[in-house]
Formats: structure tokens, sequence, C-alpha cells
């Protein structure tokens, strides 16, 4: 089967491609298999991709779906308030149908922005029941995820079990793939972290790690120390960690993911991407949490350009567009197969309208982008060749039956939990 992308500005991401002003791309078999500024293929299929944008679909690589249920009822929480709202109010009443709406709905979200690949941080850590339930959810979705198993705060056989079940149950998969969400030597031990490192080895797993620092810890330079860095490993945030312990995270070649607008409203300090670039690291730009922000990657690559334009005047539009593209793809070891336009890839694709009146007319496409995009302008989603969002609409969802299944599933855990669903919610004990 063969689909033509035809006459579209082309945003590559590949460096050997570059840019097209006017371009095609010829996708057969679910991999792209040509970008040229013009491709003759009589017998594929046309998409019209004039007055579009035409790039690789967005990498998220740190979302925690299972709270999309409460989206909105954090924007005023600092972090303290969101952690005893989210996990010590609302979580304990999360039944496995619970986290299998919100989780789905979560991705449909994010696909529905041009998200093609998402990492699902699960930290709601209720049992065996509920990670099956994220998964089946994360796998009716026509795109490709990541399981980030945050397997909760248990004894570390019960862990270990829940990594080892989970890595077989997804070892054939080839549109959910595993994370370890470790849970970091605050919580194990160093010889905790150790062990699990050692279990990720072995089981081939990447890792990914929350951190960051009042200015008093070195949690980056303790992991140093101990030789604990490793390529495979993802951190989280980060913020208030030395320049020197950035470094020290370029050199393992190890990875950082920022989520710039959590960051900010919730008192992390200055998210960390312009000082990550400044030692050679490659941050990664996130989500995080819908109940405090919104979940696309338009309004995420605009506030960590603004705030990074602000504080030094550093970045670029296309620093940002690497950041949610194939620098994400390769924090999950994914680059090989999508977070780029190029041959051989699979076409995880994206088009972006030009002809909305938010951003015509287009003169910079990757200024366009970060500067004024957001998801009214995803227009067409393909995943592995797969159209799965055409003309505006995602296909084959049933919204109207799963939004009333999401408000059923928040109007229980919130009479549970007894907290009010009238905007008046504040978990005044974490203050």
């Amino acid at each position: 089967m063969k689909t033509l992308l035809s006459g579209g500005v082309v945003v590559s991401m590949d460096s050997a491609i570059g840019d097209l002003a006017r371009g095609d791309v010829l996708v057969e078999n679910g991999k792209i298999t040509l970008v040229a500024e013009r491709v003759d293929a009589p017998d594929a299929e046309v998409i019209d991709a004039s007055d579009r944008i035409v790039m690789p679909g967005f990498v998220d690589n740190h979302r925690h779906g299972w709270q999309t249920a409460f989206r909105g009822a954090g924007a005023d929480w600092t972090f303290p308030e969101w952690a005893v709202a989210m996990h010590g109010t609302v979580k304990p009443h999360y039944r496995p149908e619970d986290v299998y709406v919100g989780t789905l709905l979560g991705r449909l979200e994010a696909l529905h922005s041009g998200v093609t690949t998402m990492l699902d941080w699960y930290h709601v850590a209720q049992g065996p029941e509920h990670e099956d339930a994220a998964i089946a959810a994360l796998r009716e979705v026509p795109a490709r995820s990541v399981f980030c198993l945050g397997a909760g705060w248990g004894s570390a056989d019960s862990v270990d079990d829940a990594i080892r079940r989970v890595h077989t149950h997804l070892a054939e998969d080839r549109s959910v793939s595993l994370v370890w969400g470790l849970r970091g030597p605050e919580d194990t031990g160093m010889d905790g972290l150790v062990r699990e490192l050692k279990l990720a080895a072995e089981l081939g797993l990447r890792t990914s790690l929350h951190t960051g620092s009042d200015g008093t810890q070195r949690p980056i330079a303790d992991l140093h120390e101990h030789g604990l860095l490793r390529a495979t490993t993802t951190f989280v945030h980060g913020n208030g960690i030395s320049d020197e312990e950035l470094r020290m995270l370029a050199d393992a070649g190890s990875w950082l993911s920022v989520s710039p607008d959590v960051e900010l409203k919730m008192g992390f300090v200055n998210p960390l991407t312009g000082r990550a670039r400044a030692v050679g690291l490659r941050p990664t730009l996130s989500v995080d949490d819908v109940p405090s922000v919104g979940g696309d990657m338009f309004s995420t690559m605009r506030t960590a350009f603004a705030v990074q334009r602000g504080l030094d005047g550093g970045l670029d539009s296309r620093d940002l567009l690497e950041s949610t593209t194939i620098d994400a793809a390769a924090s999950c070891g994914l680059d090989a197969r999508t977070g780029s336009l190029t041959p051989g890839k699979d076409a995880d694709i994206i088009l972006l309208r030009t002809d909305d009146i938010t951003v015509f007319p287009v003169t910079d496409p990757a200024g366009s982008i970060v500067s004024a995009g957001h998801p009214g302008l995803v227009d067409t989603v393909l995943v592995a060749g797969r159209v799965v969002k055409r003309d505006g609409t995602l296909l084959g969802v049933d919204l109207p039956t799963l939004k009333a299944r999401l408000i059923a599933s928040r109007n229980r855990i919130a009479d549970a939990a007894g907290v009010p669903l009238d905007g008046t919610w504040r978990p005044r004990s974490a203050r």
C-alpha cells in the first residue's frame, strides 16, 4: 500500500533532507520511502498536503495519563498540594476501570494534538489489575506508546515481580513498549537503585527517574560517584541541580525531560532547558500532568521558548522542535523508528494547517509552529502509515461514549474521596 503526501511544506527534522518549501513524502507499507520536492507515484493514494506543514509527529516522554479525569482541577495548586490531592486523596479510590478510561482519553487527547509517541509515566500503583488496565488503554489507541511502570513503593520483591510480569506481558507488543520508572535512592537507598538498574539491564529496559534539588542536595553527583549514570536513563525535571551535575549527565549520555509549564507553576524554579544545552545536554520536553497544565506540545514548547529567551536570549525555534521530535524519540530508544521524516523510518507524520487565520501567512514554518502553533492546526495524523486523524477528526473513536465514562469515573472518585468539583477544591493540608 502506498500513500503520497503531496505538495506540503516539509519540515523533516533530518539534517540530510532539511526543509522543503514544496515537497512530497511517499509512504509504503507503513514506512517512509522517499522525501523529495517531487515524487512520481501514480499508484499511490494521494493526500493533498497543500496549505499544510508536513512534519514528524511529536514525542512526549513524560505524562501521567491516569490523572486525566481531573483535568484543570489543579490549575492553582503548588507541588505539595498536587501531591496531597492526586496521590494522597484521589489515588486510593482509583479502580482499574478508572485507570483505563483516564489513560485512554489522555492518550487520545495527545494523539489529537499531534503526539504520535507518548510515554505514559504510570504511578497510580494499586496492583496488577490497574497496570493491565493502563496497558489495555494504550493498546486501544492507534498510536505509539511507551508504558513507564512506576511499580509503587512496596517491597523490593514485589516491585521486581511487577516489572518482570509486565516485561513478559509486553515482550511481543509492537505498539506499546516498556520503560521502568525507578523510585530513586531517596526511597530505595543506593543499594536498592543499584539492584533495580541491574535488573533493568538484565531485561534490556530503559529507565526514567524524577529528580531535583533545593540546592543542598547533589543527587546526580551522588549517582555519578556510585557509577549509576546511564545513557538509557531519562531524568525528569532536575530543577535545582548544578551545571556540574548537568555535565555529568551529558558525559554519561543520559537524557533530561523538562516540563516547563508544571515546573514554573508549581514552584520548581526555572526549567533547565538553556543550562542543559549550554553544557552539551540535549533536553527534551514533556507535558507531565493535565490537572495542572494543557496537554499539548505546542504550549509546552512556547513556554520553554519564552522563558529561556527571557532569561538569556538563548534557544531558537528549531531547538524546540528537536526537543519534541528527534531528541525525545532518542530518549525513548525509538529514534531509529520515529522522530524525523527519514526514509526507512515508520511514517509517524502530522499535517498542520497553514491556511488557518491564527498562523496565516506562514513565513517561517518552524517559527510559526513554536510561536503560534496550537492543537487546532493538527489536520491529519498518520501512525506507521495509518491515517488515524483526518480533516481535524480522530477516526474510529466514539468520543461521546468515552467522555460520558470519564465524567462518571471522575464523579465517583470525587464522591468517594470527599472532594468538591465546583472549583473550590484546594488541598490546604499541604500549605
